[in-house]
């Protein structure tokens, strides 16, 4: 037998132990999966009903040999139908393998190879009308991802969800860290509440329960960090997360779907034979493992835009968050106001000024008057800058096929569509048809107001952004943006993809010297903290907020100006979700650093060991001796500094630093 052959059988053989199947005559039917590195193992089996054989598909996972997740049920509610998932039998598996590999054009990393093993369930039901389905799943050395299929069959004539119970079962009361929504029609702009799993359940006998959207981030003390979401929502409607026990002891997860925004009809209605979208469990032995996971992206369909020469990452000045204040300080929204702006991105060597809510009337082929888009384009363009442009979610539902070639015709680069405010099935299916037309018009986008990413970016990479958190703006009406919560959306919500916080606020200030203000807004934290934002959050398309008279003559400036909004690697060197987080990603050749903490001041002890060989210059701008009092004060220095070496730098409470390293050859 040749060696070829041998290596063949070796190779199919190894396959097979990755994944076992009891035959349905046994007690219950078995599939398993491994990881490539083998730390996961993703188990498939029938839990018994109590009067026969077949009973409830469920999902189990353990983590380097611990139990992690327990049976967890598999369940989907029709219309019409009982429920798909119990009084079933696994009647089959299929084992595979495979990688993901594939360039992202913008994002945490600029080429991805993750490889996964892969295994088919199939399922059937044991009496009545037989009916059948299958779960795909894919486990990566980071992740485990599952998702229904539901095949054309006599029985059904087509996919109508009214619910899933999908459940996510840790194996203790896991601490999380949730965004609590009120409904299911929310820009997702809140806080990530920290609990744990029980303080969820609906312990007083309410009529409702506390509904969470996804990620949602668990700890397992002595197991693993997890984080729970969902991949490539092509065709169905986004999941929320409850927990729906009525005890006081209970600790688990619970999908729910978002149901149609008119109230009527099924959550999802599809022809056969239908996928569901994933869901995703992220795992890791530290948190920061699962920010630089690409699973989100590995699970979405390939790139459906052919020519991607026009689509680039950058940073935007921006009029709306300090008030339209123009070069005399007052405000006025104007076009002379907002050429303003275009010099200062022209000056600041930034690609982009972005035009806010204002220039049209209710109609978004139609100007207002007070701003001239085409001339401000025709504008830009002389000084190598090029305009995005604030849109409502509602008329580019009516209008994009008309708006779109319009804003293709005056050379808009991009359109930032604000308060979509929805997530059903229908609202997904536009997210796409917004993405796709605006392609074909070569326009960008940045959603506001919008549900979580869910890396569709990998598949319309003109999507550079998303915004769904509770952003930089709320300094503008309150106190809901902290330090806190800054170190946390790096654990939670940015685990999904680009993050439009909209840094770079300069009017720093104390806890105690803060005041909400409209116009000329307060931060709270330090100057240096605001620096480290545009590494430690990643977003394709970055807002320099403030307005530009405040960054003059300013040498921390200077960081804005050079730090890239997209990254060939990432790296994260150590964090706590609430407490503080250190972040280095890679753009050519150079390293950049971000770091920022709470409201607790700390000295951090950062190794170098991500650089590369040889010397770097590094241009360290950190908090100085009294920022912790005095906010806006900053220190800058550079040094010399190799890989292997340790940098000790102080951050005050609320406070940060931001480094380059440049390679010294």
């Amino acid at each position: 037998m040749s060696q070829g052959r041998l290596s063949v059988l070796a190779s199919a053989f190894a396959l097979s132990l990755l994944c076992t199947y009891s035959a349905p005559g046994q007690a219950a039917g078995a599939a398993e999966a491994h990881s490539p590195d083998q730390r996961i193992i993703l188990h498939f089996a029938i839990k018994p009903g109590k009067d026969s054989v077949a009973g409830q598909l469920v999902y189990s996972i353990d983590y380097r040999g611990k139990p992690m997740f327990e049976d967890s049920a598999l369940k989907m509610e029709l219309a019409n139908q009982s429920p798909l998932g119990d009084k079933v039998q696994i009647i089959g598996s299929t084992p595979g393998s495979g990688v993901d590999q594939y360039k992202l054009l913008i994002g945490k990393t600029s080429d991805v190879h993750d490889d996964y093993n892969s295994l088919k369930v199939d399922v059937a039901e044991e009496s009545g009308s037989g009916r059948k389905f299958s779960v795909e799943a894919r486990v990566y050395n980071d992740a485990v991802a599952f998702r229904y299929r539901v095949p054309e069959q006599p029985s059904l004539n087509r996919y109508q969800l009214t619910q899933e119970d999908t459940e996510f079962r840790p194996v203790m009361d896991a601490t999380a860290w949730t965004l609590r929504l009120p409904n299911y029609q929310s820009g997702y702009e809140s806080e990530y509440t920290q609990q744990v799993l029980s303080a969820l359940s609906n312990q007083g006998g309410v009529s409702s329960y506390i509904l969470n959207g996804s990620p949602a981030l668990l700890h397992l003390p002595g197991v693993a960090w997890v984080a729970v979401g969902e991949a490539d929502l092509e065709g169905n409607s986004a999941m929320y997360l409850e927990n729906p026990t009525g005890n006081w002891g209970g600790h688990y997860l619970i999908s729910k779907i978002s149901p149609p925004v008119d109230g009527g009809g099924p959550a999802v209605d599809a022809p056969l034979p239908h996928d569901s979208s994933w869901r995703v469990i992220m795992i890791g032995d530290k948190p920061g493992d699962l920010i630089e996971s690409t699973v989100m992206t590995d699970l979405n369909p390939p790139n459906r835009v052919l020519d991607t020469s026009w689509i680039h990452d950058g940073k935007a000045s921006w009029d709306w968050w300090n008030g339209d204040i123009g070069p005399d300080g007052k405000s006025a929204y104007t076009t002379e106001t907002m050429k303003y702006y275009v010099d200062f991105a022209a000056q600041s060597g930034f690609p982009y000024m972005m035009l806010d809510a204002g220039w049209s009337t209710g109609d978004i082929t139609k100007q207002r008057g007070n701003v001239d888009v085409p001339e401000l384009v025709r504008y830009a363009a002389k000084k190598n800058v090029k305009i995005w442009i604030w849109l409502y979610s509602k008329a580019v539902a009516k209008q994009m096929k008309d708006a779109f070639p319009l804003y293709e015709k005056w050379g808009v680069a991009g359109v930032k569509i604000d308060f979509i405010l929805r997530n059903d099935q229908q609202g997904i299916e536009w997210y796409y048809d917004v993405a796709k037309l605006a392609a074909e018009h070569h326009l960008m986008v940045d959603f506001h107001g919008a549900t979580q990413p869910w890396g569709v970016e990998r598949t319309y990479p003109n999507v550079l952004n998303y915004e769904a958190v509770l952003g930089l703006e709320n300094n503008k009406a309150g106190r809901r943006d902290s330090p806190v919560d800054r170190t946390v959306f790096p654990f939670t919500r940015m685990l999904t993809g680009a993050m439009d916080y909209t840094p770079g606020g300069f009017n720093n200030v104390t806890e105690e010297k803060f005041a909400a203000l409209d116009k000329n807004p307060m931060v709270m934290g330090t100057r240096a903290q605001q620096l480290a934002l545009y590494v430690v959050f990643q977003a394709g398309l970055e807002m320099v907020s403030d307005v530009p008279s405040i960054y003059q003559n300013d040498p921390s400036f200077q960081f804005l100006r050079d730090v890239p909004t997209t990254w060939d690697k990432t790296h994260v060197l150590a964090g706590e979700p609430g407490e503080f987080v250190t972040i280095a990603r890679k753009h050519g050749r150079d390293w950049y650093l971000g770091s920022i903490t709470n409201w607790t001041p700390r000295d951090l002890h950062i190794p170098l060991n991500f650089l590369g060989n040889g010397a770097y210059r590094a241009e360290i701008y950190t908090d100085a001796a009294d920022s912790g009092e005095n906010p806006k004060r900053i220190s800058i220095r550079k040094q010399t500094v190799h890989s292997g070496e340790t940098l000790n730098l102080p951050l005050a409470k609320g406070g940060g630093c931001a480094i380059r390293f440049m390679p010294v050859s």
